[in-house]
């Protein structure tokens, strides 16, 4: 076990602007209709903000800024977002400068299937200079690098997504996909463009899709075939990753102001699931 108490309640704060072209940018690679200055600021699109002008320089062997800054610096080397869960008091709008303090509040080191784990979360306060004000307890998962035969490492026959859909979609994720949003994102993460070293060194079977992106995919889902509806809490869950390898497909229903998405791998096993309410 290490002693990482010394890195529990650090903090920081950045600022950034909801612009119009980051907007653009993320309605471009979901195929959908750009929000002018003054919308809302889908929920889902602040993973797209606040992202740091990394110097090359320090960035570390994963490709994420070199560990020990600011978050903790984990011995494991596979980084995952594990999910998140996210309030919308008063929505941002694009346009709006904004402005998200973060704040290490817990670390936590277990064993699981695939051996050894640390998990670190981060609560965000998201804040806009027109009001708008949002929460995020981000959850980051690090594991040990895979080996050939490990638990997990082959999908098992899924039961599918645990609810009758109202709607579904199939994507068919392919690099351009994935490096649209790792560029609108800042995310330079290898794992989702450095096919050798997502497959040789992490031990993945491809390109990685990347969380965050599978649950924009799944909001968007939502948000069309509920145009107008607005969300005001919504918390995911992501259980396995997907790969830029095969398709897989996004469920969703709604019961009265509570949702359900889900995002399914080739094998019907559940990717990611979120459930919510709206406003």
């Amino acid at each position: 076990m290490s002693n990482y108490a010394e890195w529990l309640g650090r903090s920081e704060t950045v600022r950034d602007t909801a612009s119009r072209l980051v907007a653009s940018r993320m309605a471009g690679l979901l195929d959908r209709a750009a929000p002018a200055d003054g919308d809302p600021w889908p929920p889902a699109w602040t993973w797209a903000l606040f992202w740091p002008a990394m110097p090359h320089s320090e960035a570390g062997p994963d490709g994420h800024p070199a560990r020990g800054e600011f978050l903790p610096p984990v011995h494991l080397p596979r980084r995952m977002w594990a999910g998140s869960t996210i309030a919308i008091e008063k929505p941002l709008v694009v346009g709006e400068e904004v402005c998200r303090t973060s704040t290490i509040v817990n670390i936590l080191e277990k064993t699981g299937r695939s051996g050894a784990l640390v998990f670190v979360t981060v609560d965000h306060v998201i804040e806009g200079t027109a009001g708008g004000l949002m929460r995020e307890s981000q959850r980051i998962a690090y594991r040990e690098a895979a080996t050939p035969g490990s638990p997990g490492s082959t999908p098992q026959a899924g039961s599918g997504p645990g609810f009758e859909p109202q709607w579904q979609d199939r994507v068919e994720p392919d690099a351009l996909l994935l490096f649209q949003y790792s560029a609108v994102t800042y995310n330079t993460h290898r794992i989702h463009y450095d096919y050798p070293y997502a497959t040789e060194v992490e031990g993945y079977p491809g390109l990685v899709v990347h969380g965050p992106l599978t649950a924009t995919l799944l909001m968007e889902l939502l948000s069309k075939n509920l145009p107008g509806r607005a969300v005001s809490s919504f918390n995911i869950t992501a259980m396995r990753p997907l790969f830029a390898i095969a398709p897989f497909e996004l469920a969703g229903r709604q019961d009265g102001d509570r949702f359900q998405l889900v995002a399914l791998n080739a094998a019907n096993e559940i990717a990611m699931q979120i459930e919510g309410r709206l406003a």
